[in-house]
């Protein structure tokens, strides 16, 4: 499912009613009944529920009062508070203020004195709150009295439905400037906005339903932005299917070259993890002194020694011995508890140019390459990056806090510069292709920011392109299936004491909840399509 900014998400409405002569009447109408679809599905029976509607001037507001109008005529008792001037409403927004007077019904107006005392009597009875305040082209921050009302909402106790997007939330960042409406459910128009998939966005927007208001399917193909948002029907459409007669050469060669004195659990996180996303045979590389221990603490997954220091950490000579192992490999990882050594580092800016296999680097290979990243333009293949914000910050010459001001543009700076898949950690992982293709995952939880972690998520990523997966899409789906597998085991064991290892044993899991997943009928019926962003705070614990 592609994301849009609020100009892509206008543009699209813009040519929907030039082009294809859908009125924005229309357009409202049917984001109108959209929401309410959500409303019942919430609440379930709305006759005889007190639902009470903030609107403001602008279409955002209209959609709100053509929600007014549905549920009215299903029995729901409405109320309509104004954060402006009636005079102010205009255009499509205006002929369904109109329709709800000459339905009899009345607009309560928050613009003059003290309309915060108002706004607490009648939270007093009250089942649900739809926030229609403010659309996709707010920007800055709530002013005082608006903020006022909008803490009153969040401190209500009701569920509140926000319309599009959150109040005081940017549609284009997802930041946040002040007050702003903390949803339980959002239900946005067309296409979700980036806003509301980023942080904090994300933590403010609740349940995320996308929904159908007609937009030609068309339209969205031809002109929306190659900008997606990781669903369940995609990476299952994307895993390699497993035939009856197949063995295990069919599903690929991993080599690990991982591990150093204290960091054995990295190399066999990542080792394990491979296997356990379904490669089909998987060979650990460490330092010769570490691999006896090695050989004892994995099974299933083959274990190589490799020339080193003396001191459990790699020498530089060991690169002739990976050459002859990557000969019988399909996919290379490489970094994952190597150490900084400066035998380390010499021997991975010595090696990558030699690797004519897709490889995936984490950690101290990336590390390595701090102030040569360079050396990544010389793989003779695919490569895929899987840094944090910190050495995503090493990499560019940038700040960790630089990073995370706009992950999107430093995951897009780095594949354009390189020419690699970048694999930005952190919650909402970015994934940018070196073709200009974004990525965005909506899945894992902050349990999952634990050490190994991120050894379990490259041995994925490298698992299934083994499998054949093209490298982006490994990325993509890779960061799904290692999100999807700490859900899984978070919802099992809570947040707070979660492993890396309680990761890795949900992955069969995870994998079989995609394959065996039904593609629900349900919604292109009902032009709903939900996502839970189930890393909010109060999930798991």
């Amino acid at each position: 499912m592609r994301i849009v900014t609020a100009e892509e998400m206008k543009t699209l409405d813009k040519a929907a009613i030039e082009e294809y002569g859908i009125s924005g009447l229309v357009l409202m109408e049917n984001a109108g009944r959209q929401a309410v679809e959500l409303v019942r599905s919430v609440l379930g029976e709305v006759r005889g529920k007190v639902i009470t509607i903030f609107i403001g001037k602008g279409n955002n507001g209209g959609d709100g009062l053509v929600m007014a109008r549905h549920l009215l005529n299903m029995g729901a008792e409405v109320k309509v508070l104004s954060m402006v001037n009636l005079e102010e409403i205009s255009g499509d927004a205006a002929v369904n203020l109109d329709i709800w007077r000459k339905m009899d019904q009345k607009v309560f107006s928050l613009h003059h004195g003290d309309g915060i005392n108002i706004v607490k009597l009648v939270l007093m009875n009250t089942d649900m709150i739809v926030d229609a305040i403010y659309g996709t082209g707010f920007r800055g921050s709530i002013a005082e009295k608006a903020g006022r009302v909008i803490e009153a909402l969040n401190g209500s106790g009701r569920p509140i439905l926000a319309v599009d997007i959150p109040s005081g939330l940017e549609a284009d960042t997802g930041r946040i400037n002040g007050a702003c409406i903390r949803a339980d459910y959002t239900v946005t128009f067309g296409l979700p906005k980036l806003g509301l998939i980023l942080e904090p966005g994300a933590d403010y927007t609740g349940q995320l339903t996308v929904a159908d208001i007609s937009i030609p399917a068309v339209l969205v193909e031809k002109t929306a932005p190659q900008r997606f948002l990781i669903t369940a029907e995609m990476v299952k459409g994307w895993l390699p299917s497993r035939s009856n007669p197949a063995h295990k050469g069919n599903f690929g060669r991993v080599l690990v070259v991982a591990g150093s004195r204290g960091m054995t659990g990295a190399a066999c996180l990542t080792g394990e993890s491979a296997l356990r996303a379904g490669a089909g045979l998987v060979t650990v590389a460490v330092p010769e002194t570490l691999h006896e221990v090695m050989e004892g603490k994995l099974t299933e997954v083959m274990t190589s020694p490799l020339p080193d220091t003396g001191k459990g950490s790699l020498s530089r000579g060991a690169r002739q011995r990976i050459m002859s192992l990557l000969e019988k490999a399909d996919v290379l990882a490489i970094g994952p508890g190597l150490s900084q050594a400066a035998e380390v580092i010499a021997l991975v800016r010595e090696l990558l140019p030699h690797v004519k296999i897709p490889c995936v680097l984490d950690a101290d290979a990336l590390n390595a390459l701090a102030d040569s990243g360079d050396i990544l333009r010389k793989v003779q293949a695919p490569v895929v990056i899987t840094p944090h914000p910190g050495e995503m910050a090493r990499l560019l010459g940038m700040t960790p806090k630089e990073i995370q001001e706009d992950r999107i543009a430093a995951a897009m700076k780095a594949a354009e510069r390189w020419s690699v898949t970048v694999l930005l950690k952190g919650a909402r992982t970015v994934v940018a292709a070196p073709g200009g293709a974004i990525f965005i995952n909506p899945t894992g939880n902050p349990g999952m920011a634990t050490a190994g972690s991120g050894d379990v998520l490259t041995g994925v990523v490298a698992s299934l392109i083994a499998q054949g997966m093209e490298t982006a899409r490994a990325a993509a789906a890779g960061a799904y299936i290692h999100g999807l597998a700490g859900d899984l085991a978070a919802r099992e064991k809570g947040m707070m004491g979660l492993i890396a290892g309680d990761i890795l044993s949900a992955l069969p899991a995870a994998a079989r909840q995609l394959v065996e997943m039904r593609l629900t009928s349900k919604i292109p019926m009902t032009g709903l399509t939900r996502f839970s962003m189930i890393n909010r705070s109060r999930k798991f614990l």
